[in-house]
């Protein structure tokens, strides 16, 4: 009986066997084609080339967060962040553009919104994550049309490009970051480190103000560092002890106020709010109170609902940040799990899954800094065992090296998941 040691072995080498004995016929949905779900469909399609995959996606063509930064500072142009899914067709997985309405986990049933449904053997669901709308005040639906949080690559990022593009010369961009769990970590620093190379390079006398909630956040020397050497005053970040937390916003004066009650203006503003799962998890009654996910960190099994598989920003997998490279890697632990159990392998008790994480961003043009992680399991927890950042101290060299490997990581994985770089 092939065990899940040697299926975990086998993904660690690239050489991946086939774990195909009983399973027959056995469906597995998955929901959600970005990093998480279609790595997911694609490396259970290698372990288990005789189980059905159903993907399901609304989107022809998946947009990219990663690198969606460097499209606001003019670096990078829309259609390279965008992959298409005629790679896992090729692969035997069947896509189907259209949208996971409801989860029936009782009758192992999806329904779909074009009427159809589908019944499935196990689940894997990668919904990203969803906005919790109200939970800053004056931040709903219709405020979030004006005062973009472009955090789901698609047409807001392009509308915030626009609205930059529109500024004057001399306008403040204003960035309002929320205290809570949401996707990147880092993400909010590098939007202001490209939109600041941006600034410069078109409208040098415009100023950025980030107002945060947190009083530390990733990265956080290096991007200083980088922000003073490149920008000079052009960024001013502002954590919560001086005031920074936003509690209020005014989408349709372009106002923010502060839990201090400072009030400030922006020429664009820019909301990173409040986050939660993707609501087909909370549909699916995999959410906790948080509204994010718990899983079992050694398969990445809802921890509430057997035979369903969370992987990416929906789950609670910390200490793993919330990033594309986490969600691929947490798809492939997924699908070897998924892999032996569907052959009649056991993973009652499983051995300790490893996990690796980095997270590059762009401060400049040729100023890239970095961060790693290295985890493992203890028993259904994620601890981490390794880590680091990028070197304070490093020269000009460095820096234009890693922001190659960031590039490099990103046609990498694009290519290892959609088939395209």
């Amino acid at each position: 009986m092939t065990t899940r040691r040697q299926v975990l072995a086998g993904l660690g080498a690239l050489a991946l066997p086939s774990v195909a004995r009983a399973q027959g016929a056995a469906h597995v949905v998955v929901v959600g084609g970005g990093f998480g779900g279609a790595t997911a469909a694609r490396y259970l399609r290698r372990l288990s080339p005789e189980v059905r995959i159903t993907l399901i996606d609304p989107t022809r063509r998946f947009f990219t967060c990663p690198f969606s930064n460097l499209y606001l500072g003019g670096l990078r142009d829309w259609d390279s962040l965008g992959h298409g899914y005629d790679g896992l067709r090729a692969a035997g997985i069947a896509v189907l553009h259209t949208t996971a309405q409801d989860i029936d986990t009782a009758q192992r049933r999806v329904t779909l919104a074009d009427g159809g449904a589908l019944d499935y053997d196990r689940l894997i669901l990668s919904p990203g994550i969803d906005i919790r709308w109200n939970a800053l005040a004056g931040y709903d639906r219709a405020a979030g049309e004006i005062a973009l949080h472009a955090w789901k690559a698609g047409p807001q990022t392009q509308a915030l490009r626009a609205q930059l593009l529109a500024m004057e010369d001399g306008g403040t961009f204003v960035m309002s970051i929320t205290d809570g769990a949401y996707r990147c970590p880092p993400g909010p620093y590098e939007r202001a480190s490209m939109v600041a190379h941006y600034f410069k390079t078109h409208k040098p006398k415009s100023k950025i103000l980030l107002l945060d909630s947190k009083d530390s956040f990733s990265k956080q020397a290096l991007f200083r560092q980088g922000w003073t050497a490149l920008y000079g005053d052009m960024i001013e970040w502002v954590g919560q002890s001086d005031d920074g937390q936003v509690a209020r916003v005014d989408a349709a004066a372009r106002e923010v106020e502060t839990t201090f009650g400072t009030i400030h203006r922006a020429d664009v503003l820019n909301v990173v709010p409040p986050q939660q799962a993707g609501r087909i998890a909370e549909r699916a009654g995999v959410t906790d109170a948080t509204g994010w996910v718990p899983v079992r960190g050694r398969t990445f099994e809802s921890a509430r609902v057997p035979g369903v598989y969370v992987v990416g920003d929906a789950t609670i997998a910390a200490p793993m940040p919330k990033s594309g490279f986490c969600a691929n890697v947490q798809a492939k632990v997924a699908a070897a799990a998924i892999a032996v159990d569907l052959a009649g392998g056991s993973i009652a008790d499983p051995p300790p899954a490893q996990f690796l994480n980095t997270c590059y961003s762009l401060v400049g043009q040729d100023w890239g800094i970095s961060v790693a992680g290295v985890y493992r399991t203890e028993g259904d927890a994620i601890v981490e065992v390794a880590g680091g950042v990028s070197p304070l101290d490093a020269d000009a060299a460095f820096r234009r090296a890693e922001a190659d490997y960031g590039a490099g990581w990103y046609a990498s994985i694009t290519a290892d998941i959609w088939g395209t770089a």
